[in-house]
């Protein structure tokens, strides 16, 4: 079924005006079809109240039927979300920031009414969960699987790749759009989400990584791409995906637990731990809020205890205490 106009109205102002990722637009525009199904169900009466939410039409929905969406209307689609489709409080997260986004544009950039039932919309709770991410060590023993690769290009092109994630922290597909000249005075020059540009400065090693690759990395007439797959085009999010899978498990991990985007975790993490400050982590990472790089920030608990311990005061004797009256 055709979206209404005027959610592709929202669609359309989100990637011109806003300059949000493909992603992030198609995530939006699923979870607020669903949203306008909903309610058109919700205020159809009887004769809709059992229809399969799939089925309901919404091409005729306009801003003076959105203009009677209420406060409690949103609050009853977060709960059928949670409750009905079971989603987690991550995924109504997300929902919670696409209605705000999608009622916020009805009413300051379209002006189609004046109260936004949005306005008072709170992001659900979630549970604090600590990055996933490999050990120095851990590290190590990846980056050796991959250059145990007999073929050579693969295992250049393979030790480069996890060279940049591991150093850099930057994102899959940050990774996937680099070109040849992305690459310029010891800097990456790297596209993130809204299609800004930020530098992240690059080790010796990574660059000697690169370098060496870059040596084995066919000439392709046309072909601007820094990593090219085995059909000399650029390599795919999916490639990367699938390949890194590969290693992990043949380094004897768990790929269940650990991921491509655990490679980002890994970054962040050993660089906190050297000491970078968290602002400077933000920057690097391309995070917009503080709040995002704060995850990193964690420390284990036996860390901790072992820290408390180290306190030169921690062992004074107990003859110490103050005699009793």
């Amino acid at each position: 079924m055709d979206n209404p106009q005027i959610l592709d109205d929202y669609l359309n102002y989100l990637k011109t005006i806003r300059g949000l990722s493909p992603k992030t637009i198609h995530e939006y525009g699923y979870d607020l079809s669903r949203f306008l199904r909903f309610t058109v169900r919700r205020k159809g009466g009887a004769a809709l109240r059992h229809a399969p939410l799939e089925a309901v039409a919404i091409d005729a929905v306009d801003e003076a039927m959105l203009s009677e969406v209420t406060f409690d209307d949103l609050l009853s689609f977060l709960a059928y979300s949670e409750n009905e489709e079971g989603l987690s409080a991550s995924r109504r997260a997300r929902l919670s920031s696409a209605l705000r986004s999608f009622f916020k544009y009805l009413v300051t950039v379209r002006e189609a009414f004046e109260k936004n039932p949005a306005e008072k919309l709170t992001t659900p709770k979630r549970k604090k969960r600590h990055p996933v991410y490999l050990t120095l060590e851990e590290t190590v023993t990846l980056l050796k699987t991959a250059a145990a690769e007999p073929n050579r290009f693969f295992r250049a092109r393979d030790v480069a790749i996890l060279m940049t994630f591991l150093t850099t922290g930057m994102r899959l597909s940050e990774l996937c759009g680099l070109n040849l000249n992305s690459i310029r005075d010891g800097k990456i020059h790297v596209i993130g989400k809204g299609n800004k540009e930020r530098m992240i400065y690059i080790t010796e090693s990574c660059a000697a990584a690169i370098d060496h690759y870059r040596a084995t990395r066919p000439v392709v007439p046309d072909e601007e791409a820094l990593f090219l797959s085995s059909r000399n085009r650029r390599i795919s999010p999916r490639a990367v995906q699938h390949r890194i899978e590969q290693l992990l498990e043949k380094a004897g991990f768990d790929t269940r637990i650990y991921t491509t985007h655990k490679l980002r975790h890994t970054a962040a993490t050993l660089l906190y731990r050297e000491g970078v400050d968290i602002r400077t982590l933000q920057r690097i990472l391309g995070h917009e809020s503080l709040s995002t790089t704060q995850i990193y920030t964690h420390v284990d608990d036996d860390q901790a205890r072992i820290a408390v311990e180290k306190n030169p005061l921690a062992h004074l004797p107990q003859s110490l205490e103050p005699p009793e009256d």
